[in-house]
Order: structure tokens, then C-alpha cells, then sequence
């Protein structure tokens, strides 16, 4: 008796499913699933820290929204080959194309506009929503699935993603399977998302520095991802776009990360103590921890 085991991930035939008349697009239901388990996530750690619930609602609400036209106006000006024919296909966001550093911009101007209305510190919320914004990272990386793209160098793992000759870049034609990059993000954001909330329960960070231990845990993977990938792109000498997008915002994030724990010791230190409010503890700087 032979047992057949995994030789290839199958890929979705259409991203699309059915519910009678009505099409639900997977990557655009796997994004939605993305934002309500980041919100969730994020409201329950900034009302453990003191915050307002219903303040944070209406935040996130317009985090979303400045999030979603941010990501998608960043695919469109870094790959505007892909719409110099066809300007319509700018706003089908269901059928891929989000990036996620003009999400991460967009949301932090909608968070700081709306923040500032309810007089609330951008510094907490940044570091309430992040561990929620890997796992939703994570989550909606399985949108490119269903939509076969995000993909890497052809390969014979057992693991590797099997991708339809119409969705193969055209010097790949003859190949069948393909790194999952898609998939290694996946796995990566979720164990980031983990790393975040178990550290920030370990150690007292300073305002908006698990923000910046995001923003450097993701791009120092993104960046090993994103030249991994064969799908056509803009590159700037030896790199891709995104890839030195990665390296500066990891590099800025590493130093953000210093100088927010520095100006934090130095404010505590005159005061003998950082202390922390006793009925909001965590929305204030505290003690640090620095690299």
C-alpha cells in the first residue's frame, strides 16, 4: 500500500465564492478578518491599559479607512505599469494590491487626526494595536493565495505553491510550483504578533517603542521575502522598491526604538524613578528597555 503525502500546496482555481447571487472576494474577506482581529486585539490591550473603549472605536474605524486608500495608493504610484492602460482597475482592491507601508502611513495620519479629537496619546494606541496589526498582517496574507500572487523562485518542496500558467510571470511559464512567500510572511507576522505581547508583559517600554520593535521585526523579514519573489516589480539598482523601503524602515525604526527609550530614562532619572500613574499604568512612559 503506497501513501501518497504532500508534495505541493494547491491553489484556489478562483478567489471568488459563491453565495447564491452574491460574490464574497477571498482577499478582501481575508483583509475584513485581518481588521476586526486587529481592533479586537487592540481594544482589549488599550482598556487594560487605562484607555477609553469607545474612544479607540471611532480611531480604529478611521485607522481602517486612512489605511486601506494608504496601502492602495501606495501599489498604485510603486507598480503604475499595471493601470497605465487600465486607470478603472486602480479602485479593485479585491483583486490584490495593498501595500502595506502606505497602510501602516495612512492609518498612523487617520490615528493622529482622530487621537487628537479625543485627546488621546498616539504613542498608546500605536502600541496597543501592533501586536494585533501583525497578527491581521498575517491573516491577510492568505488573500494572496486565493489570488495566486505574492510567490516566490520556482522549487520542488513539499510545501511549495502550485500557480495556474496565468498567474506564472512569463519566464516561469514551464514552472509549476513556486516558493510561498505569501505563506512565510503568514507565519512570521503571527509569531511577531506573539513576540510583541510577550515582551511588552516582560518589560516596561516607553511610549511608542513596541511600535518600533514592529516596524523593525517586519521589515528585517520583508526584506529576505521581498527578494525572494519573482513577480515583476520596480527596482532600484540591485533591489526591489520594497526591499529598501524595508532597509529604511528598519534602520529609522531601530533608532526611533534608542531614542524613545534614551528621552524616557532621562525625564525618569531627575525624579529618581520612573513612576507610572497609578490608575493608567501603561499609557505612561515608565521605565525603558533599550537595545
Amino acid at each position: 500500500m503506497s501513501v501518497n503525502l504532500l508534495a505541493s500546496i494547491p491553489s484556489p482555481g478562483d478567489g471568488v465564492i459563491h453565495l447564491g447571487p452574491v460574490p464574497l472576494h477571498m482577499y478582501g474577506l481575508m483583509i475584513a478578518l485581518g481588521v476586526v482581529v486587529a481592533a479586537k486585539v487592540g481594544r482589549t490591550r488599550y482598556v487594560k491599559r487605562g484607555g477609553d473603549g469607545d474612544a479607540f472605536d471611532s480611531i480604529v474605524f478611521w485607522a481602517v479607512i486612512g489605511g486601506v486608500i494608504g496601502a492602495r495608493i501606495y501599489h498604485v504610484v510603486t507598480d503604475y505599469q499595471l493601470f497605465r492602460h487600465h486607470p478603472e482597475n486602480m479602485v479593485k482592491i479585491w483583486q490584490g494590491g495593498l501595500g502595506i507601508w502606505g497602510g501602516v502611513l495612512g492609518g498612523a495620519v487617520a490615528v493622529l487626526i482622530v487621537a487628537r479629537r479625543h485627546k488621546a496619546a498616539f504613542g498608546p494606541i500605536a502600541d496597543s494595536i501592533v501586536p494585533g496589526l501583525a497578527f491581521a498582517q498575517g491573516i491577510g496574507r492568505w488573500g494572496n493565495w486565493f489570488n495566486q500572487e505574492l510567490f516566490g523562485e520556482p522549487s520542488k518542496l513539499p510545501w511549495a505553491v502550485e500557480i495556474d500558467r496565468a498567474h506564472r510571470p512569463s519566464n516561469y511559464l514551464n514552472d509549476t510550483t513556486f516558493q510561498p512567500t505569501f505563506l512565510y510572511e503568514s507565519m512570521w507576522c503571527i509569531a511577531l504578533g506573539f513576540a510583541l505581547i510577550a515582551l511588552d508583559r516582560k518589560f516596561k517600554f516607553a511610549r511608542g517603542q513596541l511600535f518600533a520593535l514592529y516596524a523593525a521585526g517586519y521589515t528585517f523579514f520583508r526584506f529576505f521575502m521581498e527578494e525572494m519573489r519573482v513577480d515583476p516589480a520596480h527596482t532600484i539598482g540591485p533591489l526591489r522598491i520594497n526591499a529598501w523601503v524595508s532597509i529604511v524602515v528598519f534602520v529609522v525604526s531601530v533608532a526611533l526604538f534608542v531614542f524613545l527609550g534614551r528621552r524616557a530614562r532621562g525625564r525618569a532619572e531627575p525624579a529618581g524613578v520612573g513612576l507610572a500613574s497609578a490608575t493608567e499604568p501603561d499609557l505612561d512612559d515608565g521605565a525603558t528597555v533599550e537595545v
